[in-house]
């Protein structure tokens, strides 16, 4: 047998192993209630804030690519943590407190056994139904982290970047072209910050708007975010149905209609091979749902801590 094919077959079983420790039925003995338990907790946050299930799946995701999905994101400064929390990517993320008292709900009934990081993936699963959106068997099992790793904040896509780097950060973590366009529909619903598109509207070359961007788009976004406003304004993600979970992002990709410079790359780049996988979204919202599943659940097998490894917090924002 040669070398190269016995260390293919040696990361085959490394691999299969960490992800057959993942399993939908983790905790059908020791929290046989987990699901009922979230998701009464996360339906009465989205009656209070109907953004929750936007901001607890993008929680989820930039947990996930820094170092797997270990919960290490809920972790707050103090007591040898830098905490993900502090550094630029995850300034702007929020809904921690939803988590806390999902912690709290699950505690009460299943105390040591129902992990931060597991809370992540059942709350996004829950959150996208609850929209209107696809269900999926969630693979069960992960423990906690004892670190986090701020540091390992940079391999989180950002909404500055073109195609070449969203594929390359997609690809550093396993997951492909059609997990970048599927996982990026998570943002037919949630909001942005002035700040993070505004240069799109007046100065992105040589003094010049965005071409990409629709005119009659451009001066709908003009009007929220006047030039030299105030950044923190937030505006929908999705302006044709920003509440429920549809394929209509994918359609307003079509029609130069993405409000970040990292969405409407996939569809205007030249020769994207992306192009063709969001005109087959924008087609068919069965399509999508079928592909958001299938990536959120490659998106949580990224490098799980499993087995005797990590541990179950007590506390999301603090190690044992």
């Amino acid at each position: 047998m040669s070398s190269l094919l016995v260390i293919v077959l040696y990361a085959a079983l490394w691999f299969g192993r960490s992800h057959a420790q993942l399993n939908p039925s983790y905790y059908a003995n020791t929290c046989p209630n987990v699901t009922a338990i979230v998701r009464g907790v996360v339906a009465g946050a989205a009656q209070n804030d109907v953004r929750i299930g936007a901001k607890l799946i993008r929680m989820h995701f930039h947990d996930c690519f820094v170092n797997g999905c270990d919960g290490s994101i809920l972790l707050v400064g103090g007591n040898g943590i830098d905490s993900e929390q502090d550094a630029v990517p995850n300034q702007t993320v929020t809904g921690y407190e939803v988590v806390d008292d999902l912690k709290t709900a699950l505690e009460s009934a299943c105390p040591g056994v129902v992990s931060c990081a597991d809370i992540l993936a059942i709350a996004s699963e829950i959150l996208v139904e609850l929209a209107g959106g696809p269900t999926w068997e969630i693979p069960l099992g992960r423990k906690d982290s004892r670190t986090a790793n701020r540091g390992g904040t940079s391999a989180i896509p950002g909404p500055f970047e073109d195609l070449r780097n969203l594929t390359d950060k997609f690809d550093d973590v396993g997951l492909d072209s059609t997990d970048l366009v599927a996982l990026s529909g998570a943002h037919t619903f949630g909001f942005a910050r002035c700040a993070v598109f505004s240069r799109r509207l007046y100065d992105f070359s040589n003094g010049n708007p965005d071409e990409t961007l629709d005119t009659a788009y451009l001066q709908q976004l003009r009007q929220v975010c006047p030039q030299g406003s105030n950044g923190g304004t937030t505006t929908n993600l999705d302006p044709s149905s920003p509440y429920t979970f549809d394929n209509n992002y994918f359609i307003n990709l079509q029609n130069n209609r993405g409000l970040l410079i990292s969405d409407q790359v996939l569809f205007s780049t030249n020769g994207a091979p992306t192009a063709s996988i969001v005109n087959r979204f924008a087609g068919s919202q069965r399509e999508f749902f079928a592909s958001f599943s299938r990536s959120m659940i490659n998106m949580g097998n990224i490098n799980p801590l499993t087995g005797n490894q990590g541990e179950i917090r007590t506390d999301c924002k603090r190690v044992n």
